[in-house]
């Protein structure tokens, strides 16, 4: 999904509209994303559960953790390239370490790996999961997942408003990635997904 509708051209200058469309996008794709789980033939929410599912929780929108126009950095880390990703169901999964992405965030300079998952990922599309200070109390303990789409000009944004659990957080029969331990931020992340108040850390 993306930020802009149609007309946000003729309001290029108006930043109480971009808010506006920027927050109506995130209100609709989650309201999208809510009906899927609760009545879409492929929900991970167990049939048994989806009459008291009443929708994904979600931390406040918070614009200041959009990151836009980042270029993907070369991986020079220590491990290599190409490896076998472990999954949540004990399975390992071909990927690449397709490069990283630097952003400042908690007052300091961040990076992040992005991944590519054999078989998922192509026309520079990436995958990025990572883990953060809620990640096993107020979040998943394996991390919470970004797909990330290059835009027009070849740059990518970080929007960690979209950050969302994997499928595995609902049903056990789901196989997920396990995030990295390269890709744990020691800050908070307030955005995005969070789990339900009073559930357990998984």
């Amino acid at each position: 999904m993306t930020e802009h509708d149609d007309h946000d051209h003729e309001h290029e200058h108006d930043h109480g509209h971009h808010e506006h469309s920027y927050q109506a996008a995130i209100a609709g794709y989650r309201a999208e994303k809510d009906a899927f789980f609760k009545s879409g033939p492929g929900s991970p929410i167990p049939v048994d559960e989806r009459d008291a599912f009443t929708g994904l929780p979600y931390f406040p929108l918070d614009e200041d953790m959009v990151f836009d126009g980042l270029h993907v950095e070369p991986y020079t880390g220590d491990e290599p390239t190409s490896f076998q990703i472990p999954t949540s169901d004990g399975k390992l999964r071909p990927a690449r370490r397709a490069g990283t992405f630097s952003f400042d965030v908690g007052g300091e300079r961040r990076r992040l790996t992005a991944y590519e998952l054999e078989g998922a990922h192509s026309d520079g599309r990436l995958f990025l999961p990572f883990l953060d200070a809620t990640s096993g109390t107020e979040t998943y303990g394996a991390g919470r997942y970004l797909d990330l789409e290059p835009d027009g000009d070849g740059t990518y944004a970080i929007d960690f408003n979209q950050a969302y659990h994997p499928s595995c957080v609902y049903a056990p029969q789901f196989s997920c990635p396990l995030t990295p331990a390269e890709n744990r931020l020691p800050i908070r992340i307030e955005a995005g997904e969070r789990l339900p108040d009073g559930d357990p850390a998984h």
